[in-house]
């Protein structure tokens, strides 16, 4: 770090927590597959925590982080991350504290909710553990989609753009681009790419469907710490209206959550977010109902997946996340396997995907 940004970091700090306040070291920590960095930084002083995140951007961070998110007639003026952070704390949801809103120059200095990512406190516990941990990240979705979608605020980016026919549409094809034709070794032809098109557009349409409500829309086992026992939300700032089950499908299917959430305590951990909404006054789900839901968009973001990362080792030079494909194509196959009128996609994509038939 150089001198110029620890002088700048110690001063916005000592405007938060006093004129005392030392900033003492810092160390880079793990980032994201967005452009953002983070440092944590130990601080000395009466008034000051022990810690904090400093979240530094690549320019001022007022551009969405996904671009397929960019639909606003009007580009946003703030930082997505500190308009989504406002309204989750005002409806009290465990997101760390904002101390330093100086994203005008490029920083944001967050309370320091530690390391211990929810897939990291998973491991080697009994069942009833990681069934304890999941629920309590299940309270805190509820807590967005209902306690959210309840207060709506129009000041709130999240609610000025939906996961609609046109994002799914859009997904469906960055799968197609960077998951499937690019990788395959001959070309497919232009009558199965149709057919994969028919059947992804149904997908799409059924979801467009779906009442939406809130949701954090990267509602997974890495996006959620567990602090001295309790759920912590992080990277939320792509909030957005989606179908209900969404978040969920994220939450129990990400990556190699599969590998901890096998089938049985899958239904288990639905039953326990359908009786959680009802019982936040939600209209009751059907359990079949609920489940055709969310294991539409349990598939969705399966192929969302598999196109993200092939395009982040490919066009943004980060293969990292590749090592996160094997059980991914095994939740499409799952998934696959269990709707007889996808059979055509299941017979298409075996011819040029290996991976699904491992």
């Amino acid at each position: 770090m150089t001198d110029d940004l620890s002088e700048r970091i110690r001063a916005l700090l000592q405007q938060r927590f006093g004129s005392a306040t030392q900033l003492a070291r810092t160390a880079p920590l793990a980032g994201d597959a967005s452009t953002r960095r983070y440092l944590r930084a130990w601080l000395r002083g009466p008034s000051a925590p022990a810690t904090a995140v400093v979240m530094l951007l690549a320019d001022r961070g007022i551009a969405m982080s996904s671009d397929e998110l960019a639909v606003f007639a009007e580009a946003p003026t703030e930082l997505p991350y500190v308009n989504v952070h406002r309204f989750l704390a005002r409806i009290g949801v465990a997101i760390p504290e904002l101390y330093v809103d100086a994203s005008e120059t490029g920083l944001l200095i967050l309370e320091d909710v530690g390391d211990l990512a929810l897939w990291d406190a998973l491991q080697g516990q009994p069942e009833a553990r990681v069934v304890e941990l999941f629920e309590r990240a299940i309270d805190q979705l509820l807590l967005i989609e209902l306690d959210g979608t309840a207060q709506r605020d129009g000041q709130c980016i999240a609610f000025q753009q939906a996961f609609d026919r046109r994002l799914f549409d859009w997904e469906f094809e960055h799968f197609l681009e960077h998951g499937l034709i690019n990788r395959a070794a001959r070309p497919i032809p232009g009558s199965e790419l149709a057919e994969l098109r028919t059947h992804f557009a149904r997908l799409s349409a059924v979801l467009d469907t779906q009442p939406r409500v809130l949701n954090h829309r990267d509602f997974h086992a890495w996006n959620l710490h567990v602090q001295n026992g309790a759920i912590r939300v992080i990277d939320f700032q792509d909030a957005l209206l989606a179908p209900a089950p969404y978040d969920l499908a994220t939450l129990l299917g990400d990556r190699v959550t599969p590998t901890v959430v096998h089938p049985q305590l899958e239904q288990r951990l639905l039953d326990y977010y359908a009786a959680g909404w009802a019982a936040r006054g939600g209209p009751p789900w059907l359990r079949e109902q609920l489940w055709d839901v969310y294991a539409t968009c349990a598939l969705q973001k399966a192929f969302k997946v598999v196109g993200r990362f092939h395009y982040l080792d490919v066009v943004k030079g980060k293969p990292g996340y590749l090592r996160y494909l094997p059980p991914t194509w095994r939740q499409i196959a799952r998934l696959l396997a269990a709707r007889p009128d996808l059979a055509p996609v299941r017979r298409i994509l075996a011819q040029y995907a290996p991976e699904l038939n491992a």
